[in-house]
């Protein structure tokens, strides 16, 4: 503390990150009169702030930390005002609008509550207006349209309602506008012009996301560059005037109520489109078949509308492509082979379609999908064998190219994400690690046996081929799969014993072999000691833990249930009815019922003697248990 006390006149102290706490506070008493700038960064401070630091004339910048006072409107020449990161908390003092020679304001990342004071629109002076990820609440003051020098804009991350001023049009050299997640309900209308396209022909980003607008799509200006409205209940169809838009880099309208055609346009408008993200809309119709050559489409996201037709084939000219999501759809066509062109596609999802015919095990180039970490096929109309080729080809599930931990398309306020089925669940992962791997072919028509070539697959996480007609082992070479966290290989037609060396995936967190044809031992010991009966349902040779019959014991388990005792399976044995009972009642049940018929095809339909039996019969099987096994 002494250091500072003695501090010589100078124009500009910085201080940052030393942790000194509130042990400064009042240590900034001699502070030079000259100072011009003072910078108190991420020093952990709490306590008050002396005021002396505001009676500083000639402070033109100024970082701090603690608790903003009203003495800052005293610093009348101020023209940096950077608070970003400092905890404050409270409201935000109207003396602020004093600040009148302030080029520079950021409040960012702190918890200020309360409305934005109306007493900003003083600052005209300003260019850069920045308090996103506050808990600010009310909504903007229609007053901030007199900030005409105004370049930035940025109240994303807090708790502001009501309609986006259409005062906000007359900021004329506005560039970027990020106002996403809020609570807006609605673009004014007088926001829009005759044409419904917005104002501010300067801008390049303009972010409207996981708000609660409604009403139709409104059209960025052709300046635009980034344009999110995802997550709103935006209604319509999608002008094709958006076409204009030259400079898209990125066009996110996802989780929206649009619907229409997609416009053909939207294939080869921009030259420097890297994501178009369409996802859960109700757009019908055709995928655009324009995409053109030499392209910079990374992202291409579609799933969750009602698209059908063929695959366009100008997709081959997308060599940049990394995601390809077209699940959700109707897209009636074979699996179209020709993706192996794209280079650097590493997510593949055309889950929930029309999809049909065999995966062509064809000679393929080593470079088939080499890339590819997220494959889901599943729930489609694909028959024949897995395609043991393409496996053999997916190198990015065989080794860990990065040696840090990285997200898959990260770029410019857009993250890519996918919905993968775990435990028959669909969870969205927001983000996507580049380690992440998953194969998912289940509930389509494939048979045949498992190739073992998906031993070789040794980084894969989430293994999926339910719901097939898959028949032979389980691969031994299933065991090398040592990142494995869920298997599900239920409702196949599968044999033979559960492989020991299964019990070597230590990660392995969710096994499904129910509805199948194993036998033997159930392994024991690690992750197979945490699994329950449901993983094994409806295997009836398997014995050992977690199951009731124990292995070596001569009696077998108990048959299935017949169907026709479901409905009344808890009347049946509550009242002490064992399956033997019930197995030779139905037996001689049925024998019966075999023979009264027989007798009474014998005796004329018209003899009362054929009356009296045919009443005896509907007596003794009123019931409707009986009515169901005299219908066998």
């Amino acid at each position: 503390m002494i250091l500072v006390q003695r501090w010589r006149p100078g124009r500009r102290v910085v201080i940052a990150a030393h942790g000194m706490g509130s042990r400064v506070i009042g240590s900034f008493m001699n502070l030079s009169s000259s100072l011009t700038s003072l910078a108190l960064e991420a020093c952990q401070l709490s306590g008050t702030l002396p005021d002396s630091i505001f009676r500083l004339p000639n402070l033109r910048k100024l970082n701090l930390n603690g608790e903003l006072p009203k003495s800052i409107g005293n610093l009348k020449f101020l023209r940096y005002l950077g608070l970003s990161s400092c905890n404050f908390s409270k409201s935000l003092p109207p003396t602020l609008g004093n600040l009148t020679q302030l080029t520079f304001f950021d409040l960012s990342y702190n918890s200020f509550s309360g409305e934005i004071p109306s007493s900003l629109s003083n600052l005209k002076a300003l260019d850069y207006f920045d308090l996103h990820s506050n808990n600010l609440n009310g909504s903007i003051p229609s007053s901030l349209s007199n900030l005409k020098a105004l370049d930035y804009f940025d109240l994303h991350s807090n708790n502001l309602i009501g309609s986006i001023p259409s005062s906000l049009s007359n900021l004329k050299d506005l560039t970027l506008i990020d106002l996403s997640y809020n609570n807006f309900e609605d673009l004014s209308h007088n926001l829009l012009s005759s044409l419904e396209r917005l104002p501010w022909k300067n801008l390049w980003y303009l972010d409207l996301r996981a708000n609660l607008l409604q009403g139709k799509f409104p059209v960025p200006p052709n300046s635009i560059q980034f344009f999110f409205i995802s997550n709103n209940s935006l209604i319509g169809s999608i002008p094709s005037m958006i076409c204009n838009a030259s400079s898209l880099t990125v066009l996110d309208i996802s989780h929206n109520s649009l619907g229409g055609t997609v416009p053909q346009c939207l294939g080869n408008f921009s030259n420097d489109l890297v994501v178009m993200d369409l996802r859960m809309n109700n757009f019908h119709g055709t995928i655009p078949d324009t995409f053109v050559k030499d392209n910079q489409l990374t992202t291409l996201v579609f799933n969750g509308n009602q698209l059908e037709g063929p695959l366009p084939k100008s997709l081959v000219n997308c060599t940049n492509l990394e995601v390809l999501d077209l699940g959700n759809n109707k897209i009636n066509d074979f699996f179209p082979s020709w993706l192996e062109a794209l280079p650097e596609l590493k997510v593949l999802v055309l889950n929930s379609n029309r999809f049909h015919g065999p995966i062509g095990n064809h000679k393929t180039s080593g470079e088939s999908f080499s890339k590819l970490r997220i494959l889901d096929l599943s729930h489609n109309e694909f028959i024949g064998l897995l395609p043991r080729n393409y496996f053999q080809n997916l190198n990015a599930m065989m080794t860990i190219e990065e040696e840090n931990l990285q997200y898959l398309g990260e770029r410019a306020s857009y993250q890519d994400s996918v919905v993968v089925t775990i435990k028959g669940k669909k969870i969205e992962l927001e983000r996507i690690l580049t380690i992440f791997t998953t194969i998912d072919l289940s509930c389509n028509k494939f048979e045949g046996e498992i190739p073992k070539v998906l031993g070789r697959l040794t980084i894969l996480r989430l293994l999926n081929l339910s719901h097939n007609s898959l028949t032979g082992h389980i691969p031994l070479s299933l065991a090398n799969l040592s990142a494995l966290e869920s298997i599900d290989l239920s409702s196949n037609k599968l044999t033979g014993e559960i492989p020991m060396q299964l019990t070597s995936l230590t990660f392995l967190a969710m096994l499904n072999l129910s509805q199948n044809q194993l036998i033997g031992p159930i392994p024991q010991g690690k992750q197979f000691d945490t699994f329950e009966n449901d993983s094994y349902d409806g295997n009836l040779g398997l014995c050992g833990f977690p199951l009731s019959f124990k292995c070596g014991t001569n009696e077998p388990p108990p048959p299935p249930l017949p169907s026709i005792f479901q409905e009344d399976y808890d009347s049946l044995f509550a009242s002490g009815f064992g399956w033997k009972a019930v197995l030779i009642g139905y037996g001689c049940g049925l024998l019966f019922g075999l023979a009264m018929g027989y007798v009474m095809f014998k005796i004329s339909k018209t003899s009362m003697a054929s009356k009296v039996l045919q009443k005896v019969m509907t007596n003794l099987f009123s019931t409707k248990r009986w009515r169901k096994i005299i219908s066998l």
